[in-house]
């Protein structure tokens, strides 16, 4: 099973980020352009949170709000929950459907080294099991 470190090599190594004093509409637009469903949320080089397309559409959009009126901080988590380079795919996975969240930042030795989606999780799971099957084609037709 692939790690969390190995996953990331096979990304861009760009960590897109959002200010929470942004307003919301800014942070939909960032996500649209970089084509992400999550951004990470830092202030002054730290991780504050995260903001989501789905905080997007229960904190704002269902509460008859504005994204252009709603700056990220009040709706972002702040509950950060973490991946970490040496963990696999699989704890990851886990981890994501026990807090049902989507996207998990990556930490190493407290520093921000990228973010992983449950798409990146479910497309290393794929490519794990396409390469089982092709073993296993291999040594039954040997």
């Amino acid at each position: 099973m692939k790690t969390v470190r190995q996953l990331l090599q096979s990304k861009p190594g760009q960590i897109w980020s959002v200010d929470p004093d942004q307003l919301v509409y800014d942070a939909l637009t960032e996500m649209a352009l970089r084509e992400v469903g999550a951004l990470v949320v830092m202030k002054e080089d730290k991780v504050a949170g995260v903001v989501s397309e789905r905080d997007y559409a229960r904190k704002v959009l269902l509460k008859g709000r504005t994204a252009r009126d709603t700056p990220v901080r009040e709706i972002m988590s702040t509950e950060v929950v973490y991946a970490h380079p040496e963990e696999t795919v699989e704890t990851c996975m886990k981890r994501m459907t026990e807090e049902r969240i989507r996207h998990l930042p990556v930490e190493d030795k407290g520093d921000l080294v990228g973010m992983i989606s449950i798409g990146d999780l479910v497309k290393a799971i794929i490519s794990d099991q396409q390469e089982t099957i092709e073993q296993l084609e291999s040594y039954i037709h040997s």
